[in-house]
């Protein structure tokens, strides 16, 4: 009973997706454009803008970590490159309600669309960069195996958990505007937990567990890992990837069920 009333539950979501599609493809295209209106450069920003912060970064903190950990560029590349997709797609999907309050309160359209289009457009984004990442990989002399077709699983697992931090973040925005500065902070914090410029080796065995209490650490440790020395990570690993990815999509998707109706008085 309980499968078959999620199974119907999930059919409506499919069915209520597609006769919203054209909506959602336009969505999308109107994110682009206005993310590079006005600009020279355009898209190449997506690309340009990482690779940036990546120098700035590299200039910074070579002198302090660069020299005790082999493939800097590539370590340093990888922890920006997952930390900036998820900061990208978390902040967007937190703006998706509010930015289309002018949409969703004129027509019934499912409202975790407006999600689903930020998510959509930092995902090219991503595979943009991941594509430069790869290459900046191949100058610095890392070898390619078959192993780097296990990165779809974290990035898998990332997007979801992005999705599901979206949700969360988009439905306390309706009701606290203040949760944009707070987040901003979080972020902030995060980035430095999350070992992007330095390396937890150094500390005790339950320091560098207390890590692994950070999802996007986790993330960017399974892509060091198989990038930069070749191992795939353990199974346990992999349950705790879908354990966060699972568990930010269920929290997420339980605040929007619950509040999905309130929202139009609030925007």
């Amino acid at each position: 009973m309980f499968i078959k009333k999620k199974t119907r539950n999930m059919n409506g979501i499919i069915q209520r997706f597609s006769q919203n599609q054209f909506l959602f493809e336009e969505l999308v295209k109107r994110d682009f454009k206005q993310k590079y209106k006005r600009t020279i450069l355009g898209m190449a920003w997506s690309v340009l803008s990482p690779l940036l912060n990546l120098l700035v970064m590299r200039i910074i903190f070579t002198h302090f970590f660069g020299e005790e950990i082999e493939h800097y560029t590539t370590y340093l590349f990888a922890g920006n490159l997952i930390f900036s997709f998820f900061r990208e797609s978390t902040t967007g999907g937190m703006n998706s309600l509010m930015s289309n309050a002018h949409i969703f309160t004129k027509i019934n359209v499912p409202k975790y669309m407006f999600l689903l289009t930020k998510n959509v457009s930092s995902i090219i984004n991503f595979g943009l960069t991941l594509l430069v990442f790869f290459v900046f990989a191949a100058i610095d002399g890392v070898q390619f195996t078959w192993k780097f077709l296990t990165l779809l699983y974290p990035i898998c697992c990332l997007t979801i958990f992005n999705i599901g931090i979206g949700l969360i973040l988009s439905a306390l925005f309706v009701f606290f505007r203040d949760i944009s500065y707070l987040y901003d902070v979080f972020t902030m914090l995060l980035m430095y937990m999350s070992a992007i410029f330095y390396t937890v080796d150094g500390y005790p065995a339950a320091i560098q567990r207390l890590f692994l209490c950070n999802p996007v650490y986790c993330v960017i440790k399974y892509v060091r890992l198989v990038v930069l020395e070749a191992k795939i990570p353990s199974a346990a690993f992999h349950l705790l990837l879908l354990f966060y990815a699972a568990l930010a999509m269920l929290v997420g998707g339980l605040i929007y069920k619950k509040k999905n109706h309130e929202f139009l008085y609030y925007v």
